[in-house]
């Protein structure tokens, strides 16, 4: 048995590759950089340290290449989405619903980002692909907002990066500080209905602010 995951491993390194990166993300969202050991990713993964630096070089590659596939993700839903089909409203209503969900439903992705900040975005300045990633859902939202104008459905001018700032910093803290927060007011941010009033208020405000002189 052994022998035959082994030679399926061989056979298949981005298969590997992937369930490596799959187990560093638990482990590095759960322990940190610092905390997170790879020879805890290797017993894991079924694989060796060797086998993971060879692929990404070091700890430090290995956290990084797990930022770089957390970024992936988000930027490809986002891709999926076909929003320059939809009205200006409607389109930007659904990418902040899909941020939303995306980060409620990946707490790694909350963690590691709040990580990385720790570490003032060092690791993450070495990359030269989570800069490029991060500029399409900018170009996204400009032309949201350009066609909005256009629409006339917005009637302010607003800068995309501080809209794309708005709409992460409400659904980024809902799970950065659910615990505490929860804990303060006695609140489950998860519960359906609350889940549902934060997704619909965060829309509403975001157009309220397009809509307003």
């Amino acid at each position: 048995m052994a022998r035959a995951a082994s030679d399926a491993r061989k056979n298949d390194p981005e298969k590997t590759k992937e369930n490596i990166l799959e187990i560093a993300t638990a482990e590095f969202a759960e322990f940190g950089l610092s905390g997170g050991r790879v020879d805890a990713i290797a017993e894991k993964t079924r694989t060796s340290k060797r086998m993971i630096y060879y692929y990404y070089g070091s700890k430090e590659g290995l956290y990084l290449a797990v930022l770089e596939k957390a970024y992936r993700k988000i930027r490809s839903l986002e891709a999926d989405l076909e929003l320059a089909d939809m009205p200006a409203e409607q389109a930007l209503r659904q990418l902040i619903s899909t941020t939303f969900d995306h980060d409620e439903r990946n707490p790694e992705f909350v963690r590691l980002v709040s990580i990385e900040n720790i570490h003032h975005a060092m690791h993450m300045k070495r990359s030269t692909e989570i800069g490029e990633l991060n500029i399409s859902v900018i170009r996204t939202i400009q032309a949201i907002l350009d066609r909005g104008l256009r629409e006339t459905a917005f009637t302010r001018k607003a800068d995309a990066i501080d809209l794309h700032m708005l709409i992460s910093a409400f659904c980024f803290f809902r799970v950065s500080n659910r615990y505490t927060f929860g804990t303060i007011f006695h609140r489950d941010l998860s519960e359906t209905s609350l889940y549902a009033r934060h997704k619909q208020m965060i829309s509403d405000a975001v157009i309220a602010y397009l809509q307003s002189p």
